[in-house]
């Protein structure tokens, strides 16, 4: 169980918000304030508890607190709501999702001997306030991170987080990863996954090894990004920067982190911009289509696991029990398709006796798709996607040389990003980040980079 001092600095995260957002730029307090908080937080099951609300933690609750102060500093004026109707449907839906959701699933189920209990006004309303506070960081990047300099400052910021980072993955590669034990007093997920290769792939202090590989090709790709667009003496060190980062993930040890930066690398660095954001709509296309190819049995799994076991047939092995947990999933979700159902793990299949739940939730489709249904699903995977869709229609007819230079490349990694949600659950404030500036590039909205003078002299009296 976490200790003392990880609550501690849970609740002392959003006045280290207030202070950030008193001396900072805006756009510059928002990005420290969610990505320092992601990465540095103690995570789940380390959390604050708070009436009708959705479990505090190191996502919701730095969520929260920037969207507190940018509300008292821009006292109402902040255009948060998307312009696009792509986008703002998408969202409307995505944030109401959990009332037809509760309202059909008031009814409890049961297993043989075990039963769980249906949903309430209670956990609907946690729900809608989760669904707010997930897509509050794309609602702020929207609205503070829109233009071809902003997107630079994410680039960057990214880039320096994930030098910042290395350091201690790579002790935990040397040592074993017990950082979080060490500081926060326990240890967030299973041991002996982080074992890997005859040694072992750091976790730090986020959810899973998976996740900071992730975050090690996040920094990786946007490095590359920078590299290309860069000149002068600052490409030399991108360069380094970029060879030290892919050393990085190959010490991660995530065989999936290390294809995708095979794949987007040379797309990054040699391919025109108008051709990256072509290929991020084919791989958001195709994260929006799988459950449908799924469903309908288009999905060659049997060709997959063959091709994985070239690769590592102990990797296949995992990959081959994700499937089969995810057909099981899916074949629950079907029960009620529309909607889903619902909290309490309902999704899930337990045992008739012990109530021991007895499937696996690894892809983020499967999550929203067994909870929510085919309407959170879509809604959720759309309003990802639709910076990626909005961007390609806006360049349709433009040549490459009128895309300003990250736009291509950024798209490439939110659409492999969204990707990755079909075998695993990695969407972080970082990806909802990404998603918001691109959203607020493609919409062309008025970017409200610095707040009025006097609202930030409210907000110091109010603090």
């Amino acid at each position: 169980m976490p200790n003392t001092f990880a609550l501690l600095v849970l609740a002392l995260w959003p006045l280290v918000s207030v202070g950030l957002f008193r001396s900072l730029p805006a756009w510059r307090a928002l990005l420290a304030s969610l990505i320092v908080a992601y990465l540095f937080l103690p995570p789940p099951p380390a959390g604050l508890d708070i009436p009708l609300m959705p479990p505090m933690t190191k996502e919701t609750l730095p969520s929260l607190s920037v969207l507190l102060i940018c509300l008292v500093m821009y006292q109402g004026k902040l255009r948060l709501l998307p312009e696009s109707k792509l986008a703002a449907g998408a969202l409307v839906v995505f944030v109401l999702a959990p009332i037809p959701t509760g309202l059909a699933n008031l009814d409890p189920v049961s297993y043989g001997q075990v039963g769980l209990p249906g949903m309430g006004i209670k956990d609907i309303v946690s729900l809608l306030l989760q669904q707010i506070l997930l897509a509050t960081p794309m609602l702020l990047a929207r609205a503070l991170l829109a233009n071809e300099q902003d997107m630079k400052e994410l680039l960057y910021a990214l880039v320096i987080a994930g030098l910042v980072y290395s350091l201690p993955m790579l002790l935990e590669v040397r040592l074993s990863p017990q950082l979080n034990l060490w500081i926060y007093g326990y240890f967030q997920h299973n041991f002996d996954q982080m074992v890997r290769y005859g040694g072992f792939r750091p976790i730090v202090f986020l959810y899973h090894g998976l996740w900071v590989a992730f975050f090690a090709l996040v920094t990786l790709t946007s490095t590359a990004i920078l590299f290309r667009s860069e000149r002068g003496g600052r490409k030399g060190l991108l360069l380094i920067t970029m060879i030290y980062m892919a050393l990085v993930l190959v010490l991660c040890k995530s065989v999936g982190s290390i294809l995708y930066a095979m794949f987007l690398l040379p797309l990054l660095l040699f391919v025109p911009n108008g051709l990256q954001i072509r290929i991020a709509v084919v791989l958001a296309l195709l994260a929006i289509a799988y459950p449908t190819l799924k469903t309908v049995d288009l999905v060659p799994e049997q060709a997959i696991l063959h091709q994985a076991e070239k690769i590592d047939p102990e990797r296949a092995g995992s990959l081959g029990f994700r499937l089969e947990n995810e057909n099981i999933l899916l074949d629950r979700a079907l029960e009620r398709p529309v909607f889903g159902w619902g909290s309490w793990g309902r999704n899930h299949i337990l045992d008739p006796v012990t109530g021991r739940i007895e499937t696996v939730t690894d892809g983020l489709w499967v999550i929203t798709f067994g909870v929510y249904g085919w309407v959170g699903f879509l809604a959720q995977f759309l309003l990802l996607t639709s910076p990626i869709f909005l961007v390609w229609a806006r360049h349709r007819g433009d040549k490459g040389a009128l895309i300003p230079p990250y736009v291509g490349g950024m798209c490439l990694v939110l659409g492999i990003n969204v990707l990755d949600l079909l075998p695993n659950a990695t969407l972080t404030p970082i990806t909802w980040l990404l998603a918001g500036a691109l959203l607020g590039y493609a919409e062309k909205g008025v970017v409200q980079r610095e707040a009025p003078k006097a609202a930030k002299m409210k907000l110091q009296s109010v603090m």
